[in-house]
């Protein structure tokens, strides 16, 4: 069984000189968890630029969903690379962009009648969404979760809610953007029981926001995750989804499913949402749709995505070959690598579980399929978060060959990818309870 391989310190003298560098040239706004300078990847391992071996249950931040350089997805690029790079598909026509479009509309929850606008990110694809709710509609008002996390750019911003550092010196932002609390059964908003969570948000909702903040008529739409990312890998109930689709069709307001980081088979399904049981009004896809080539889209109902001839444009958005990375990445998700995302999930959630009765310091484990998350808290009853620890953990874990991410306040986040078999999960499980130990 294939291990991971520290033959240095970490960093490793290579690595010292490549960070050496990154700090003179590089934005400092960037967030490192730990210094990891990688050179080459294969499956779910990569390798640093000193010759060390990781065990990646990262995926790249939940993007590499067929696994690192996988062959037919390098074969799909390489082949569409020998004939045409770039032509803009807001300007030209070319068969890739309109290709992958297509199986967009066929797989999207709903799936009739969709049309698609293709970007370079997620950012790009909530910013997409945000202006066609706007045009659409022709209301003023967005709400979005307390939370959430939506992307760097001006509008995705805004929507955010997960940390006041990506707001903070930005001021003022994009105007007319509600927060309200996302259903969160582990810490609930207002200290309600776990199961009157669904009903207390919803009630929040249309009690205070629509009564005293702002009328529902002015409301185009309601953006969410399905389950939160960078919020801490959160997963609402499973209620939650249809109780706030009555609301918003009471209404008139779209529903916009961010499933940029659980989309594309994480959680066991192509789509998250289809956990619960509803079909949203826009979905935005990016990180896993293309194995790393850099695509988002968004996907909306063709009565919605009536705007203009030149309302929103993108000249690097349906990259050809971004496109065909995609529709084979597509293709791998739907001959097996969806099926092994939810099997190899319970598996991993199982063990994490058994771990959560030997630590104290674990205060939750949850998650669908391949995206889990291990809260850290300094007490199980307060649940207070325990963010140093946290660190320390993903820091060790590092120093044993095994690459984690944080998200949120003090969760730790298992976002492999979809290929990963028993074998390295038991690798990456034992290397974790080193770092559990440890701690």
């Amino acid at each position: 069984m294939q291990r991971p391989n520290i033959k240095t310190e970490l960093p490793g003298p290579k690595a010292k000189k490549w960070l050496k560098m990154d700090k003179r040239f590089i934005s400092p706004s960037y967030t490192r968890s730990y210094p990891a300078v990688l050179e080459r990847g294969e499956g779910v391992w990569v390798y640093d630029v000193d010759g060390n071996r990781f065990l990646d249950m990262t995926a790249g931040v939940a993007v590499l969903a067929t696994g690192h350089v996988h062959p037919e997805i390098v074969e799909a690029a390489l082949e569409q690379m020998k004939n045409l790079i770039h032509m803009s598909g807001t300007d030209f026509y070319y068969p890739a962009e309109i290709m992958l479009a297509e199986k967009l509309a066929e797989i999207v929850p709903g799936a009739q009648n969709r049309k698609v606008f293709f970007g370079n990110s997620g950012a790009e694809a909530n910013e997409a969404a945000f202006k066609l709710a706007r045009f659409h509609t022709k209301r003023p008002y967005v709400l979005s979760f307390i939370g959430s996390f939506h992307g760097r750019t001006y509008a995705a911003m805004s929507l955010s809610g997960s940390k006041s550092i990506h707001h903070k010196g930005f001021s003022p932002l994009v105007p007319g953007i509600i927060h309200i609390p996302y259903p969160d059964p582990y810490r609930t908003p207002f200290g309600v029981e776990s199961d009157k969570v669904s009903d207390v948000v919803i009630d929040y909702i249309e009690n205070i926001v629509f009564k005293k903040l702002v009328d529902p008529e002015e409301v185009s739409a309601i953006f969410f995750e399905p389950i939160q990312g960078e919020g801490g890998y959160i997963v609402p109930p499973d209620d939650f989804f249809k109780k706030l689709k009555n609301l918003a069709e009471k209404y008139g307001i779209l529903l916009v499913d961010d499933e940029v980081q659980a989309g594309m088979g994480r959680t066991g399904k192509m789509f998250a949402i289809e956990h619960f049981g509803i079909i949203p009004d826009i979905v935005t896809v990016a990180k896993g749709i293309a194995s790393g080539f850099p695509l988002g889209a968004m996907i909306a109902k063709s009565s919605i995505m009536d705007w203009s001839v030149g309302a929103h444009a993108s000249t690097f958005g349906g990259n050809p070959v971004s496109c065909m990375a995609a529709i084979k990445t597509i293709e791998l998700l739907e001959d097996g690598l969806i099926d092994n995302a939810a099997k190899m999930g319970d598996y991993l959630l199982n063990n994490l579980k058994k771990l959560m009765e030997r630590y104290e310091f674990i205060g939750d484990v949850r998650g669908k399929g391949l995206m889990i998350g291990v809260d850290i808290v300094k007490d199980r009853k307060t649940k207070e978060h325990n963010t140093a620890l946290r660190d320390r953990i993903v820091n060790d874990a590092f120093g044993m060959g095994l690459l984690l991410l944080g998200a949120g306040p003090s969760a730790i986040r298992w976002a492999p990818s979809l290929i990963v078999n028993k074998q390295e999960i038991d690798v990456a499980l034992e290397i974790f309870e080193e770092a559990l130990k440890k701690a």
